[in-house]
């Protein structure tokens, strides 16, 4: 959702981002719904393959995870499409824009500060993205795991969605880990919430559990919600 109300949805199997006015009124924003491919361009001239995560900044620019193209896209408030991050090729590789490489990244979210924070599925990694370009590594070895400690230190299992505080703290849904994680501003990952096996207990932190959650928000108080998806729960 953006400053004046106006809510952005990745529509996935489409390859489009659609706009839903503070009115209801419903455009295609960006992305042909009939093609899929990788293009820049003006609004639906451009081409996006498979898009899973976005987030708005404050200036009211869209930035997608275009997961099967394995990029990072930004569209500006008036529709036009660039590649803020990798060259297209599944991989990983830290570097300067479009020379980073990510491998399915699902999850972006614009900190104040206008760092991005991706989470970069399949190499089980949260990568950041400075304002000038740089793609580094933030947080996961790369393994699969579960361990928590200090930025590359840590482990994930297929981390998706993940949001970003005023503090610049981060929660990430570690999605095959049925888990949720923070990772402060300084990198440090710690676990939040799940017990790591399947379930739908309610509880205080790590007693509680999840199954395959997928989504997940703060609101403007700090308080959490998540899309636990295969239990059809909020």
């Amino acid at each position: 959702v953006d400053a004046s109300e106006n809510v952005y949805v990745i529509e996935s199997a489409s390859n489009a981002i659609r706009k839903i006015t503070s009115a209801g009124v419903v455009s295609t924003f960006a992305g042909n719904v009939t093609t899929a491919g990788f293009l820049d361009g003006q609004g639906t001239a451009a081409l996006f393959s498979a898009p899973k995560g976005l987030d708005v900044d404050a200036s009211g620019n869209v930035y997608v995870a275009d997961a099967a193209n394995n990029r990072i896209r930004k569209i500006t408030a008036s529709g036009l499409v660039s590649t803020v991050a990798g060259n297209g090729t599944a991989g990983y590789l830290d570097g300067q824009g479009t020379s980073a490489q990510f491998r399915n990244p699902t999850g972006v979210a614009v900190a104040n500060s206008g760092i991005i924070y991706v989470s970069d599925t399949s190499n089980n990694r949260i990568r950041a993205i400075s304002a000038s370009g740089l793609v580094t590594t933030f947080a996961g070895s790369g393994a699969s795991g579960i361990v928590n400690g200090q930025g590359t230190a840590a482990q994930f299992n297929a981390p998706r969605a993940l949001t970003v505080d005023a503090s610049e703290n981060i929660c990430v849904v570690d999605y095959s880990n049925n888990r949720i994680r923070k990772i402060t501003n300084t990198g440090l990952v710690s676990t939040l919430s799940g017990t790591g096996a399947f379930g739908a207990v309610n509880g205080a932190g790590t007693s509680a559990s999840f199954k395959y959650p997928e989504g997940i928000a703060f609101d403007s108080s700090g308080t959490i919600f998540v899309a636990d998806v295969t239990n059809n729960c909020i």
